[in-house]
């Protein structure tokens, strides 16, 4: 039998006018109500926020900021991640968690910057992944940040982000998705936008009474009310809420 002609991957669907008309008046409501979007992370160098980053696994970017003020001033090249003594990085990152782990990672990401890409962060998604440790995520993120390249990085609040509102498409990446409902001069904002809104509204919990999304967004377990913290004080409202949602 004469071999079967292997198919040809079908071109994906283009997102529907309209969820790509609602995603955009998303994005520009997010936008409005964070206006602070942008790296939480402090860096000054390509190489200090992809160490931050890695760094940022499962802490918060305040404790990694805490941690890395004094962290940028002993460590500034590859070389002296890589060449740390057993026990020094790990005591000098403890602060962040999972330290011994991190430490190892720090190491071997070091190491290949130094071996194939004579010590220099590389602007590239391929690059960035042949690093030890480095994901599509961390990748997005000192590509977007670093260097201005349009990428979408999707963590945790990103992914619950988009899920609630019904963005991302069944079949495919919610990365996929993102990039297809958004221009690449947004890549950058929506990230961000969706990590704050993430953070401060659209938590596991959401705070859906102070949503400026929230007649944009079709969840089926929106809370009715706002916890008694939140109610009592105008001041505890966190950063970047508004008092009621936007129409």
């Amino acid at each position: 039998m004469p071999a079967r002609k292997k198919a040809k991957p079908r071109p994906s669907k283009p997102p529907d006018p309209e969820l790509r008309a609602r995603a955009r008046r998303i994005l520009a409501r997010l936008a409005k109500s964070n206006p602070d979007w942008g790296p939480t992370l402090l860096f000054s160098s390509p190489l200090e926020l992809l160490v931050a980053t890695i760094l940022a696994a499962q802490a918060q970017d305040e404790r990694i900021n805490q941690v890395t003020r004094v962290l940028f001033q002993k460590y500034r090249t590859p070389a002296d991640y890589a060449s740390a003594p057993a026990g020094v990085l790990e005591q000098d990152i403890k602060a962040t968690g999972f330290f011994n782990q991190k430490a190892k990672a720090l190491r071997a990401m070091s190491r290949g910057l130094l071996q194939e890409f004579g010590g220099e962060v590389p602007a590239d998604m391929e690059g960035l992944t042949r690093l030890h440790g480095v994901g599509r995520k961390t990748a997005s993120i000192v590509l977007g940040a670093a260097f201005g390249v349009p990428a979408v990085a999707v963590d945790r609040h990103v992914a619950r982000v988009a899920d609630r509102l019904r963005l991302s498409r069944a079949a495919g990446s919610i990365e996929e998705s993102l990039r297809a409902l958004y221009p690449k001069k947004d890549w950058i904002k929506a990230t961000w936008c969706f990590v704050l809104h993430g953070r401060r509204i659209c938590r596991p919990t959401p705070l859906c009474p102070i949503c400026p999304v929230n007649d944009l967004c079709p969840y089926p377990k929106k809370t009715k009310v706002l916890p008694a913290a939140l109610r009592s004080s105008q001041a505890a409202l966190p950063p970047g809420a508004a008092t009621r949602p936007r129409r």
